[in-house]
């Protein structure tokens, strides 16, 4: 399967699908961290590329809740993350997920299909994640753990200080929720 992985720099996704066997390549205005297929370029010059499904992960800042305060001040970056956001949704592509946090994407485009957390897939952080499906099933639970650490990670994500790059370790996708939509999502048709 032909997979297109969205506004990812990481390479986590797009690696667990091509660990599960497919064609995946991330595509984002940033080089890709780790070596693998990565087309550096504005995702819309892509999404008519014959792709099977896109795993869409846009940019958080001007659309997340935790950002609340600031949205008085943001209403014309909010419109335009909302429009990036319904243009990812409404590509020419058969099955898709976007991913992101609690946003204003539910009040403004439509609520999401299903909230998972990381906890449910292996990790012991707490870190709600929305996602909109399109000819995809919910995700299944691969490994719900008994801990859960009220959004305290070991990894450190939510400890981080005021930084130019603390939304890059913020925004990168857990390993255990990449791996189960490679092994759910590979073979839905």
């Amino acid at each position: 399967m032909k997979v297109l992985i969205a506004c990812e720099f990481s390479g986590i996704v797009r690696d667990a699908f091509i660990a599960a066997g497919h064609n995946a390549v991330s595509c984002d205005l940033l080089p890709t961290e780790r070596p693998g297929p990565h087309i550096q370029d504005n995702v819309f010059s892509h999404l008519h590329d014959g792709w099977d499904m896109m795993i869409a992960h846009p940019p958080c800042t001007h659309l997340a809740v935790s950002g609340a305060r600031w949205f008085k001040n943001k209403q014309k970056e909010q419109e335009i993350a909302l429009e990036f956001v319904q243009l990812l949704l409404d590509a020419p592509i058969e099955r898709i997920c976007l991913e992101n946090p609690v946003s204003i994407i539910s009040t403004h485009i439509r609520k999401p299909d299903q909230i998972i957390q990381p906890w449910q897939f292996g990790h012991e952080e707490t870190k709600t994640t929305c996602l909109w499906l399109k000819n995809l099933p919910h995700l299944q639970h691969t490994k719900i753990m008994d801990k859960r650490n009220n959004n305290l990670t070991p990894s450190g994500q939510n400890k981080l200080g005021p930084s130019a790059d603390r939304w890059k370790a913020r925004s990168r996708t857990y390993s255990g929720i990449a791996d189960a939509m490679a092994a759910q999502w590979a073979h839905t048709s």
